[in-house]
């Protein structure tokens, strides 16, 4: 067998696995139900502003904790290894990717959204037409 058949066939493996290990990450938008697996979900909720945010930097920069409610009403506490993102409190959307243990979401991931500063002109340019 000539050594570019071997080389094309090793490449076409690697290319395979790296497809078959990056659709594992690609999901769904979980729930806290579904994470009660043990595996690692992205759950997308909003910020339960009623309950206890803790982020003290000078003690420890990259923890900070918070309560998050998910699409089907259920509330739990989400732990992020991270500095706590700016404008947190504003956010409309909150996503994280973490596992369930304890009834305690460990986040290791978090996107947030924020709400548009041209939303205000939006509605106001419509209500105008």
């Amino acid at each position: 067998m000539k050594k570019i058949y071997v080389v094309a066939l090793v490449m076409m493996a690697v290319g395979v696995y790296v497809l078959i290990t990056a659709s594992k990450d690609v999901s769904t938008y979980a729930n806290y139900a579904d994470a009660v697996t043990g595996q690692r979900v992205r759950i997308a909720g909003s910020l339960a502003k009623e309950k206890e945010m803790v982020y003290q930097p000078d003690i420890n920069p990259e923890e900070f904790s918070f309560y998050m409610t998910d699409a089907n009403g259920e509330t739990k506490q989400v732990k992020l290894d991270q500095a706590k993102p700016q404008e947190f409190e504003r956010s409309e959307t909150i996503v994280v990717t973490g596992y369930l243990k304890s009834d305690v979401f460990y986040a290791d991931d978090i996107l947030i959204k924020c709400p548009s500063k041209y939303k205000s002109e939006e509605v106001f340019i419509k209500g105008e037409m």
